[in-house]
């Protein structure tokens, strides 16, 4: 006889199909009001990463205009539009979140601390500033008004005066860009405010400053950087929104204003924000280099110096950015002397990096493999800064595409390769897999052939006199060759990116377990498991030197105990 099955009367009818849903709800939620410092540093490099896809692809859209002359394969505005796009993305929505999540997720784990020290502050500044992001390209739908089409912003990264004023740039387009980048610099502070109290306070029994890892000290020169350098860039989005609606003139020079004063305040800010972009990279060289060079890092206090110098005389070079609009010969003098000042802590930390290869037992893994190209991008960006540092040459140089190829070797070769070679060694301690190493390498060398074939083709057409900022040329120029290279270097950069997103998505899934400390490292995020426990350290530890998890597992050297 055929029985019939009893229904389960303890669950509602249909709930078999409601709890998938209801368990994504609640991991939503999860991570939606977490105030772990982890995850929010997971936000923060996730949300970096989409946006930067987005830049990526807004340049890769670029160079196929650029690479043939009279093309139409976009119109002029939305070249313009692309040009803005990916400057304020990749500046302001890729470089700084991704750094401050690396900050974020490392710091407290290096200190031997449980959290940050303002919680709920970190949570909100990573949400302020993911809003910011997200308005900017809500300009797209809105910029026109809610019942109208929409249009990007489209007056460069910079906006110098007049295009934002409203005669020049009407709509909303503008207001977009000002906002966003508004409420980019309060999260961005708030963060920088959490860094400085959690290094300062919160730090492990036995973490005196001189046993901090070098990590930890870029980031507080960075984060000291950040108060100074955004507070002005901020007056003048303010300034420039009481200029478009509240009938003031600061930068409206047929009323009485001055467009160079806008240019002052954007590169007050401007040109320390490449350090306080580089300086992290500096940092995670600092980590990076010494562990698979089997060696201690080459000149410790020298290096903490030359960082803390970098940080103060960086505040005083923003104006080699405006060497051709007529200043003083004064003031080119001060600003070519302290560009070249910034070069000398510059150099020391390039040699303190090189005598740590030097003898060391070098394990050429994916993420050296960055680090080592890192430092030979950087010091040839090093070097064309020098040059663009004196002036007459800048005068002939610098509205052309020689300080593109410049300014992309820092970013690119420089900041986002040390990035990638973070990836590569922080993803086990971040997800406790492994990322494959054959694809790592496939991706170095896709990404380097792709890098050089772009960036160092492009110092070319700028010595032969190709502008910056045009949306086409003629065919009588001599720059097509090399702008079709360009953009074929721009492909080939492409592929090697998704080749990393591919490895990022099949490790987290498929890679080998990672373990706590797969590289044999020697600071404190590697004494926990991968991936770390909410709360951090079971016991708080205690440190005895500069590289505490060395000292734990070799007590007997007795090189290992050292200030």
């Amino acid at each position: 006889m055929a029985t019939q099955a009893t229904p389960n009367l303890s669950q509602p009818a249909g709930s078999e199909h409601t709890a998938p849903r209801r368990i994504w709800v609640e991991v939503l939620h999860d991570w939606v009001t977490t105030v772990d410092h982890k995850k929010i540093g997971l936000m923060y490099i996730g949300y970096a990463l989409v946006f930067l896809v987005i830049a990526g692809f807004e340049a890769l859209l670029m160079r196929v205009q650029l690479s043939l002359p009279n093309n139409h394969f976009v119109s002029p505005q939305v070249f313009n539009q692309l040009f803005t796009m990916h400057g304020t993305t990749m500046v302001f929505f890729v470089g700084m979140p991704i750094l401050f999540g690396f900050g974020n997720y490392l710091i407290p784990l290096m200190i031997g601390a449980r959290d940050m020290a303002f919680p709920r502050l970190n949570a909100f500044s990573f949400w302020i500033s993911a809003f910011g992001g997200l308005l900017l390209y809500f300009s797209y739908l809105g910029a026109s008004g809610l019942s109208g089409a929409g249009s990007a912003p489209d007056v460069g990264w910079w906006a110098y005066a007049p295009l934002t004023a409203r005669a020049f740039s009407p709509g909303h387009s503008t207001d977009y860009w000002t906002l966003a980048i508004l409420l980019s610099g309060i999260g961005t502070i708030g963060t920088a405010v959490n860094i400085v109290a959690t290094t300062i306070c919160m730090r492990c029994p036995g973490m005196k400053l001189n046993r901090m890892p070098l990590l930890v000290w870029l980031y507080l020169v960075m984060s000291c950087l950040v108060f100074v350098t955004i507070s002005p860039l901020t007056a003048a989005q303010i300034m420039l929104m009481l200029d478009r609606y509240l009938g003031s003139h600061f930068f409206d020079t047929q009323a009485g204003g001055s467009a160079v004063l806008w240019m002052h305040f954007f590169w007050i800010f401007g040109h320390p924000e490449v350090y306080v972009l580089v300086l992290p990279a500096f940092g995670f060289a600092n980590e990076i280099i010494p562990v698979f060079s089997r060696k201690a890092i080459f000149g410790y206090p020298a290096m903490v110096a030359a960082s803390v110098g970098i940080g103060f005389i960086s505040l005083s070079v923003w104006a080699h950015h405006m060497f051709t609009v007529g200043m003083t010969s004064g003031a080119n003098t001060f600003f070519t002397l302290a560009t070249m000042a910034i070069s000398v802590p510059t150099g020391i930390k390039i040699f303190n990096w090189l005598a740590t290869l030097w003898g060391g037992k070098i394990h050429f893994t994916a993420s050296m493999m960055f680090a080592i190209g890192f430092l030979f991008q950087f010091l040839i960006a090093g070097l064309t800064g020098i040059m663009l540092s004196v002036a007459p040459f800048d005068w002939q140089l610098g509205g052309s595409y020689f300080v593109v190829a410049h300014f992309h070797y820092v970013l690119v070769g420089a900041i986002l390769f040390m990035l990638f070679s973070a990836f590569y060694y922080w993803f086990p301690k971040m997800s406790g897999r492994m990322l494959s190493e054959k694809l790592g390498k496939w991706h170095f060398w896709l990404f380097l052939i792709g890098f050089h074939v772009t960036f160092d083709l492009m110092h070319i057409p700028g010595l032969e006199g190709m502008p910056r900022r045009i949306y086409t040329y003629e065919a009588d120029r001599g720059w097509m060759m090399w702008n079709m290279a360009i953009s074929c270097g721009a492909v080939i950069q492409t592929v090697a990116t998704l080749l990393f997103v591919y490895n990022m998505i099949w490790s987290y899934f498929k890679g080998p377990v990672a373990g706590p400390d797969p590289w044999d490292a020697w600071t404190l995020e590697w004494s926990t498991t991968s991936p770390p426990p909410q709360y951090n350290f079971a016991e708080t530890p205690t440190v005895e030197s500069r590289r505490p998890l060395w000292d734990l597992k070799h007590p007997l050297d007795p090189d290992s105990h050292y200030e």
